[in-house]
C-alpha cells in the first residue's frame, strides 16, 4: 500500500493529513448557531452568481425575489452536495473494503468519510434553516449516481471525487469571504472549506498514482466516466424547481440560465482548477471532452 506519486510516500500524505484533522475538525451540530435569526434584506450567496444574474428575467424581479432566488439556489448546491456525498462515502468505503486497515492511508479515507458524514447532517440542517425543500437528483442521475457508487474505482473515482469538491469550493471560498451575505451561509462554507482541502489532497495525490497504474483502454474509459460525472454534477448545482419557487417557469428559468454569458463565465471559473489538472493527467480528451464543453465547463 506503500506507493508513491511524485515524490510523495502514501503513508507520509496520509500521515500528514491526519494530524490536520485532529488539529482542526468540526462538529457542525455544535459550532454553528442553527437558532441565530437571518439577516433581514442578506442575500444567501453573491447575487453574481446567481444563475440569472445579468438576465432579463433578472432585471424584471424585486430585490425580495432576488434573495429568495439565492436562496432555493443554496437549497439546491447543497442538495447535491448531500447526493455526491453519499456517493463519495460509499466509494471511499469500498476503496478501504480492499485496502490494509493498519495503514495510514486506509484509515484517513475512514476519516474523510466520518468528516462526510458530518457535512451530510451540515447540509441537511442548512436546507431545513433555510426552508427549502431537498431538491433531488432526477432520475436518470439518480441511478448514474448508484451505479457510480457501485462501480468506480480507479482515475474515474477520485477523478469525480475532485470534480464535486472542487468546484462547490470555488463558491465557498467566495461566499465564507463576502460579508454581504447570510452569516450562517459564510460558516457553513468556512467549516467545508477547511475540512474539504485534505480530501482534495488526498485525492489528487491517489488520482495521479492511479493515473501511472492504469493502461490505455482503462484510461478511455475513464475519460468518458469523468465527462458524465462532470455534466451531471453541473446540471445539479441549480434544480428547475427553484425558479418555480420565486414565480418564474422552470423552463424559462433552465433556457434562461443556459444562455446567460454570466452562469456559463460562473461555471468555467468554478471548474477552471480542475479542468487544467484533470486535462495536465490526460483526463479531458476525446468524446469525454464533448461532455465537459455541454455542461458549459470549457471554453467553446
Amino acid at each position: 500500500m506503500e506507493g508513491t506519486s511524485a515524490g510523495f510516500p502514501r503513508e507520509a500524505v496520509a500521515t500528514r493529513l491526519l494530524a490536520a484533522s485532529v488539529r482542526t475538525s468540526y462538529d457542525p451540530v455544535v459550532d454553528i448557531d442553527w437558532s441565530a435569526p437571518h439577516v433581514p434584506g442578506a442575500y444567501w450567496m453573491p447575487p453574481q452568481r446567481s444563475s440569472l444574474y445579468g438576465t432579463a428575467l433578472w432585471e424584471g424581479m424585486s430585490e425580495e425575489q432576488r434573495i429568495a432566488l439565492t436562496r432555493h439556489e443554496v437549497a439546491g448546491v447543497a442538495s447535491a452536495g448531500l447526493w455526491f456525498e453519499t456517493i463519495l462515502m460509499q466509494m471511499l468505503i469500498r476503496h478501504y473494503y480492499d485496502a490494509d486497515p493498519t495503514s495510514r492511508h486506509a484509515q484517513y479515507a475512514l476519516t474523510e468519510v466520518a468528516d462526510e458524514c458530518r457535512h451530510s447532517i451540515m447540509f441537511g440542517r442548512l436546507i431545513e434553516a433555510l426552508g427549502c425543500p431537498v431538491y433531488r437528483a432526477d432520475p436518470v442521475d439518480h441511478l448514474l449516481g448508484r451505479w457510480l457508487k457501485a462501480t468506480a474505482t480507479g482515475p474515474q473515482m477520485y477523478a469525480a471525487i475532485l470534480i464535486a469538491e472542487e468546484m462547490l469550493d470555488a463558491f465557498q471560498r467566495e461566499a465564507m469571504a463576502d460579508e454581504s451575505i447570510q452569516p450562517l451561509i459564510r460558516m457553513v462554507s468556512r467549516i467545508h472549506v477547511v475540512e474539504e482541502a485534505r480530501h482534495v489532497r488526498f485525492a489528487r495525490d491517489e488520482l495521479a498514482r492511479q493515473v501511472e497504474a492504469a493502461g490505455p483502454v482503462a484510461l478511455g474509459y475513464a475519460r468518458l466516466v469523468i465527462g458524465r460525472a462532470a455534466y451531471s454534477i453541473t446540471r445539479r448545482l441549480v434544480n428547475p424547481r427553484a425558479y418555480a419557487a420565486v414565480g418564474i417557469p422552470p423552463a424559462d428559468g433552465v433556457a434562461a440560465a443556459r444562455a446567460n454569458p454570466h452562469w456559463r463565465a460562473t461555471l468555467r471559473w468554478s471548474a477552471q482548477r480542475i479542468a487544467e489538472h484533470l486535462t495536465e493527467l490526460g483526463l479531458i480528451a476525446g468524446p469525454g471532452r464533448l461532455l465537459w464543453r455541454r455542461a458549459g465547463l470549457l471554453a467553446d
